[in-house]
């Protein structure tokens, strides 16, 4: 450990591998030095500052300096770890990535996209340090920091994903609540403040369908339940479910349910005599 060490104070980033047999266990540690793990095969389970993770191929780990870690294999598997002092960094680099990225010791999820690309600057970065020049170093360093931009490109992304999802849930709890009195797509989308393709796509991600083709099948189940347990008319209830056209209703029904509402009323309510 002193000489990998002592040959990073020189240089600043070190690239290697690390293989671990099956049930190997490496016991709770620290590094003064950041720290990129990367699982090129094979699968385990890893403790980052008391948490426990899953680890397993093109599963990525970053452990800030002094934070306590532990790896155990549940296979064989092969970790690359890049590791690195931040003062070979601009300061940019350091305040606006590093900070980031290093916010905290944990597993980060990548996208397959995200994957493909920085196993390619891993591979570069392998490349230019078996050169040994100090130009191949300063290679590194670029490198290095573009890794770091995909990282925090990623989490940002994440992070909108994950804006995007309560967006959608709370659209659909909205449709279920405000059925009789939404419009059309204008009326969700100036509800949202924004676009009605931006609306349909977040909405249409999660659920599979575009908020209007869900706002149908809420506005039909409603109807199907008022026609069994209630006497109201099917003008009234065509109304009541947000519908302007009875001929629109009329059609939209017999479209999702198969037939028209009073045979839906009048086979229902047979089958409940018998």
């Amino acid at each position: 450990m002193r000489d990998r060490e002592t040959d990073l104070s020189i240089q600043g980033i070190k690239l290697y591998e690390n293989k671990h047999k099956e049930k190997h266990r490496i016991k709770s540690h620290y590094h003064q030095t950041h720290q990129i793990l990367y699982v090129l095969e094979g699968r385990g389970r890893c403790t980052l500052d008391r948490k426990p993770y899953n680890f397993s191929r093109d599963n990525m780990a970053v452990i800030a300096p002094y934070s306590n870690h532990s790896i155990f294999a549940d296979s064989k598997m092969t970790v690359l770890v890049l590791e690195f002092d931040e003062s070979v960094l601009s300061r940019s680099v350091r305040e606006e990535l590093v900070s980031i990225v290093f916010r905290s010791s944990r597993v980060i999820p990548i996208s397959l996209f995200d994957s493909s690309e920085l196993r390619q600057l891993l591979r570069k970065m392998l490349y230019q340090q078996s050169q040994g020049e100090s130009i191949n170093f300063l290679a590194m360093r670029i490198f290095l920091a573009e890794m770091l931009f995909v990282l925090v490109r990623s989490q940002q992304m994440s992070q909108v994903m994950d804006t995007n999802a309560l967006r959608a849930e709370w659209l659909r709890n909205y449709m279920h609540t405000h059925y009789f009195e939404i419009g059309g797509s204008n009326d969700l989308a100036n509800k949202m403040g924004m676009s009605v393709r931006y609306v349909h796509r977040i909405f249409k991600e999660h659920y599979r369908k575009t908020p209007m083709q869900y706002l149908t099948e809420v506005r039909m189940e409603r109807a199907k339940k008022m026609l069994i347990e209630t006497d109201n008319d099917v003008v009234s209830i065509c109304f009541e479910v947000g519908f302007e056209s009875v001929s629109t209703f009329y059609r939209v029904f017999k479209k999702h349910v198969g037939i028209p509402p009073n045979r839906y009323r009048t086979s229902h309510r047979e089958l409940d005599k018998k």
